[in-house]
């Protein structure tokens, strides 16, 4: 059964996924991607990063907002599913992984596809990790 999600919250998602892909935008500028044959991007260094940065800020979000300081309600949605879901963007990792293959760069393809997936993951774990051991040495410190 769906549950109705009230508007305030896809405004907030609305708005936060605006920032986060201005600020994907704004990467890709400054990141142009390689290319290999015929012009055709084979590793987009953009995507990379903004999944890798994405993965880590993600998990220092979901730690800060469910064991420290849960704040607004709309925290979450503007922040989480809008800032980071925009500004994350495995969609265009499919398309680059197509891309690298259809221009005969099949092993970078694969390198690409499980090196972001991988990155990732490792970004949001090491983000969890470091945001608990700093509240830690935090509390540890006010004692």
């Amino acid at each position: 059964m769906l549950r109705a999600t009230p508007g305030s919250v896809l405004a907030a998602v609305a708005l936060g996924g605006a920032v986060g892909a201005l600020a994907r935008h704004g990467l890709t500028v400054a990141l142009p991607s390689v290319t290999g044959s015929f012009g055709v991007a084979v590793f987009d260094i953009a995507t990379f990063t903004a999944n890798l940065v994405g993965g880590l800020l993600i998990g220092v979000l979901m730690v800060t907002i469910t064991e420290v300081a849960p704040g607004p309600a709309h925290l979450r949605p503007f922040l989480g599913v809008g800032v980071l879901g925009g500004f994350t963007t495995f969609s265009t990792y499919i398309v680059d992984i197509g891309a690298a293959a259809n221009a005969g760069a099949a092993l970078l393809a694969l390198i690409f596809a499980f090196a972001t997936m991988a990155a990732a993951l490792v970004a949001a774990a090491v983000g969890m990790w470091a945001t608990r051991r700093l509240l830690v040495r935090r509390r540890e410190a006010d004692e």
